[in-house]
């Protein structure tokens, strides 16, 4: 497992808090973790509007000077240490906001995460019958408008003229937009206009998270066994579609639209900006979990390995989504006598619109729409129970006593049924509206805000040589220098440099022809700063309870690493973070005539957290 020579002796495992059983389970759930619906429904739609093959570039370049490095940031901070996102910032205690602030993102996501998954529930729920419902335009809630491309009340000169019905002011809106807006969400005109609760929703919600909540019933141990098949079942799915893809009438077409290179495109700088920000929101960093799940390796496992193959693995995963996509929308642009363009779509109207319909043209269309809608869920499950255990974990970890560790179980079942009552406002008819708001707001700068503090905090206040001398005690070497580099400069460059194209090419959100009103977007500027401004209020609260006689002392005291930052195992404590205090100085101290409070005190301060005031006050008595 990566252990240094002349250590084999030693127990490398928490007993208290607990490891992975092996190292594929933390690979395997890593992998679960960053491969999220992202790589499916976002990546493909950026690579073809961003100059398709060209687009590859800039996204590969990024991973490398940027994702992979910040991977393995967080990878060996959080295994360093064993904490989760607060019990870390023992390392700079002024920063602790930043893991409160990963703490209020990852609850965002997680609420509106698994309505995206009960969503894919109900549409695998749906597809167990002969016809799925979004074939055909005969169905109570179809307008007049709509134009099935399977209708036999389509005459086929419509169906092959369908370029010039497109072109019209009367619009043509498939069975299955007119499904999704109008039967499974009964949309409502406007963010404000709640409407009435979608019971089918809702119960799908409820299903999605008792899944959730029984695959974490008992933390790593029990979740670790669950990724051997959600993070493994979506690549044969995935491979299953590709293979009925490839083979349709049209696919080319479709794959070339995703593949051919548009060179000039490279220049433009929003298709760099889009390439970094899909690294950095696909692969997860600043969310907490990465530091989460790391906590659970054991101190000496290679997490610099890791850290690679999951990354890479990540990045192939959305390439090959793309093929999958794009080759189902070829055969149906071919279908239909239209571009790939008019089909092509993104997010939930890829996922839930475009892509389904695209399955009513083949043979057997249930059987696909099972497998994909499948695919989707185990994605999102993948994401969802990483979301879960950061929470549960920082909760965990910052109480820190028997008892909770006990009922750690309670604690992650408070979490989940907190995490449903909060999701069952977006299963309302204006539900959609809201996932979307979270979607776009909850997680977007925040996420770039707080990733580069922890960058700043770790290489320039800790101090970059101290952290390479702990990577070198933990792993066997230091990092190497390419990684040294990224982590001082460039990726902070990087991260500012996401945080500036953000702002600059920020747009009011909308949805299809609805744009939110003033009011629904302060909201979500709200939610966005509600993560980012625990950093400054919980730095101005420790520096104000930190000791010291000026401000610039109370700074160093609170910037200054704590006693207990370190190997969480009292066997890995060697060199700089073995114990300061033999009991005879201990000892020693405490029975100082002159000022005894003050000798007291640096006892109390000096003693490591092993309860060994006992066996000092029993060596005063004796002495």
């Amino acid at each position: 497992n990566g252990a240094v020579p002349g250590e084999r002796g030693k127990q490398d495992k928490s007993v208290k808090r607990g490891n992975w059983g092996n190292q594929i389970e933390f690979v395997l759930t890593s992998v679960g973790y960053a491969v999220g619906l992202g790589n499916v429904w976002r990546f493909p739609y950026l690579c073809y509007r961003n100059g398709g093959g060209a687009f590859m570039f800039p996204y590969f370049i990024m991973l490398v000077f940027c994702g992979i490095p910040l991977f393995f940031m967080e990878l060996s901070f959080g295994q360093f240490a064993s904490q989760g996102c607060l019990g870390v910032w023992r390392v700079s205690p002024m920063f602790k906001g930043v893991g409160y602030g990963m703490m209020v993102v990852s609850t965002y996501i997680g609420i509106y995460y698994n309505v995206v998954i009960c969503i894919a529930f109900y549409y695998f729920f749906v597809s167990m019958t002969r016809v799925l419902p979004w074939t055909y335009c005969s169905n109570p809630w179809n307008t007049a408008d709509c134009a099935g491309v399977l209708d036999g009340n389509v005459s086929s000169r419509a169906a092959l003229n369908l370029t010039h019905l497109l072109n019209t002011t009367q619009k043509r809106t498939g069975p299955s937009e007119e499904y999704w807006r109008r039967y499974v969400l009964e949309l409502s005109d406007d963010i404000g206009n709640l409407g009435e609760v979608r019971l089918p929703l809702l119960g799908c919600l409820g299903v999605s998270w008792v899944v959730v909540f029984l695959c974490l019933i008992k933390g790593v141990k029990s979740s670790g066994k669950v990724v051997y098949f959600t993070a493994t079942f979506p690549y044969v799915v995935l491979t299953i579609l590709f293979v009925r893809g490839i083979t349709l009438e049209g696919a080319i077409t479709g794959i070339m639209y995703y593949l051919t290179p548009q060179w000039d495109k490279i220049l433009n700088a929003k298709v760099w900006g889009d390439a970094a920000s899909q690294i950095f929101y696909s692969l997860g960093c600043a969310w907490g979990g990465l530091i989460t799940m790391a906590s659970y390796n054991k101190f000496h496992n290679n997490c610099y390995r890791d850290s690679i193959i999951i990354s890479i693995t990540n990045c192939a995963t959305s390439v090959y989504a793309g093929f999958v996509i794009f080759s189902i929308l070829g055969f149906m642009a071919n279908h239909l006598g239209v571009d790939v363009s008019k089909v092509a779509d993104h997010g939930p109207g890829l996922a839930f619109v475009a892509y389904p319909e695209a399955l009513t043209l083949l043979p057997i269309s249930p059987l696909w729409s099972i497998l994909f809608f499948f695919m989707l869920i185990l994605l999102g499950l993948g994401t969802q129970f990483c979301l879960l255990e950061t929470l549960v974990t920082a909760i965990v970890d910052e109480v820190g006593n028997e008892w909770i560790i006990r009922r750690k179980t309670f604690v992650t079942l408070g979490v989940a049924v907190a995490g449903f009552l909060l999701g069952v406002p977006l299963t309302t008819q204006a539900g959609i509206y809201w996932l979307l708001l979270m979607d776009n707001y909850a997680a977007s700068f925040s996420l770039v805000i707080i990733s580069c503090i922890m960058c700043v905090a770790i290489m320039y206040i800790y101090g970059h040589r101290n952290y390479f001398k702990d990577i070198e005690m933990m792993l066997g070497f230091p990092p190497p220098l390419f990684f040294q580099i990224c982590w001082r400069f460039i990726s902070p460059a990087i991260i500012f440099f996401i945080l500036i194209f953000t702002v600059i090419q920020y747009r009011p959100i909308s949805y299809n022809e609805y744009v939110y009103p003033t009011w629904a977007i302060s909201i979500g500027f709200l939610m966005a700063l509600s993560s980012v401004i625990c950093i400054p209020i919980y730095a101005i609260y420790k520096v104000c309870r930190s000791e010291g006689d000026t401000l610039l002392e109370r700074l160093k005291n609170a910037t200054k690493a704590s006693k207990d930052w370190g190997p969480a195992l009292a066997e890995h404590r060697s060199g700089r973070y073995a114990p300061a205090f033999s009991p005879s100085t201990e000892s020693h101290l405490e029975v100082q005539p002159l000022q005894p409070e003050k000798g007291q005190s640096e006892a109390a301060a000096a003693s490591p957290v092993q309860g060994s005031n006992g066996s000092a006050h029993s060596q005063d008595s004796r002495l």
